[in-house]
């Protein structure tokens, strides 16, 4: 392998190659600057990223010469690591805490959508009521105007009555 820098270039971070083992990627960078021109770029265009450094989220062909690729077989081990869901007791605690925290969004949810509908249904009862009275209160009033009219028609009848009684007698 070239002494390119492959990954990140932090000060401190290591890099394992097969034919040289653990290295400093900071040194590497360090040598590769030294021995590389800087590219000449404007302050008005990106810097150029080559084609062959990888990212984090590269994942290696398994169909390539593992020798020819950046990636070594403890790469591919982690990358098939990450891949895989751990199992422990931690990690399903934490999906059962998930779990319930869903289900208590849930209920949550449908607490608030009940309480809406409970106080709409306490609106509607209110307003209800207010119906009712008014309609009774409508009612209160045809009837005391038929009592009025009947006492009327009852004050007529006997101011009729006395009348013809009075020229009824000799």
């Amino acid at each position: 392998m070239s002494a390119e820098p492959q990954f990140l270039s932090f000060k401190g971070l290591k890099q394992y190659t097969p034919e040289q083992g653990w290295e400093q990627v900071n040194d590497l960078l360090h040598a590769h600057r030294q021995t590389t021109p800087p590219p000449i770029t404007s302050a008005n265009e990106p810097m150029a990223v080559p084609d062959n450094v990888p990212t984090l989220t590269d994942i290696p062909d398994p169909s390539e010469d593992p020798a020819s690729s950046l990636f070594d077989p403890l790469m591919n081990e982690l990358f098939e690591q990450l891949r895989v869901a751990p199992t422990d007791e931690l990690t399903q605690t934490w999906r059962t805490i998930a779990a319930e925290v869903n289900l208590l969004t849930q209920r949550m949810a449908l607490q608030r959508e009940l309480q809406e509908r409970l106080n709409k249904l306490d609106q509607d009862l209110v307003d209800l009521r207010g119906t009712i009275m008014d309609r009774l209160n409508d009612v209160q009033r045809a009837a005391d105007e038929q009592l009025a009219a009947a006492r009327q028609r009852v004050q007529v009848s006997a101011l009729a009555q006395s009348k013809l009684a009075a020229k009824l007698k000799p």
